[in-house]
């Protein structure tokens, strides 16, 4: 378990790095999926260049470990919530699916990502997307509110990850399903990852084990639980100083879904 005090390094860690990213062009530097251009690591990871062209060029900042949009199969009407939007480029793309009579909100914990999604939806008109700033261990959400969660590599950068899928558990109707795409271990990474800030901000030393992570989703209460996909984590992202013949071994990123009890 990780202690308060490191779990507020940890968390003002992840805050500065992510305002840092949103107050660039693009965060490829510090993707949690490589190095390359906003387009080229969303190529990569599952977007087609129609989704692209789809959302507004500025809330894609090659952020992401997948695409769980194109798998969380959004029907018209639906209420979905993105966990950890940044400049909303998921919230984009599903807003388009549930269409006007749905609505698609998006929390992130930092400010200047929720300003950059929202300045995002005012130019491009979009009126059925709401971005709020909260923690997504502590989710500004109604309970029963939303039929479908989203979230696209960013679990694993939360230290109470059974508490955000908690929270997950909560805001969803019974019935209701989620889909989320993030990075896991396979067995273990050195301490040194761990330790190191550069490596958690990538989505590296956040990262449980594929077993705690599925245990983590079941304990808040999710039935079928399933594993959609599953990729390398790319070597070219590793931090500095590490093996990557070792860690790329170790880490991936899997696409799961989960459903709410009815």
């Amino acid at each position: 378990m990780i202690d308060m005090l490191r779990e507020r390094e940890i968390k003002k860690a992840v805050r500065d790095g992510y305002s840092r990213i949103a107050k660039q062009a693009s965060c490829c530097s510090s993707s949690c999926c490589g190095t390359g251009s906003a387009a080229e690591i969303s190529r990569r990871i599952g977007y087609t260049d129609e989704e692209m062209l789809a959302a507004p060029q500025e809330s894609n900042l090659g952020l992401g470990c997948g695409n769980p949009v194109a798998i969380a199969s959004l029907k018209r009407g639906e209420y979905v919530l993105d966990m950890g939007s940044g400049a909303g480029f998921d919230c984009f793309l599903a807003a388009r699916a549930v269409g006007p009579e749905g609505m698609v909100i998006g929390v992130d914990m930092t400010s200047e990502m929720v300003e950059r999604a929202r300045e995002n939806a005012r130019k491009g008109g979009y009126r059925n997307v709401d971005f709020r700033q909260g923690e997504l261990e502590n989710l500004p959400v109604a309970d029963e509110y939303v039929d479908v969660v989203i979230s696209n590599c960013v679990i694993n950068l939360v230290p109470d990850k059974r508490r955000a899928f908690r929270e997950a558990f909560r805001v969803l109707k019974p019935g209701g399903r989620m889909v989320v795409s993030d990075v896991v271990l396979k067995k273990e990474i050195p301490e040194t990852v761990r330790r190191s800030r550069e490596a958690y901000i990538g989505c590296l030393a956040g990262a449980v084990t594929v077993e705690e992570y599925i245990d983590a989703i079941r304990s808040a209460g999710f039935e079928d639980v399933s594993i959609l996909g599953e990729s390398p984590f790319p070597v070219e992202c590793l931090p500095a100083g590490t093996s990557s013949a070792d860690l790329s071994e170790s880490v991936c990123s899997l696409k799961i879904s989960a459903r709410k009890p009815v």
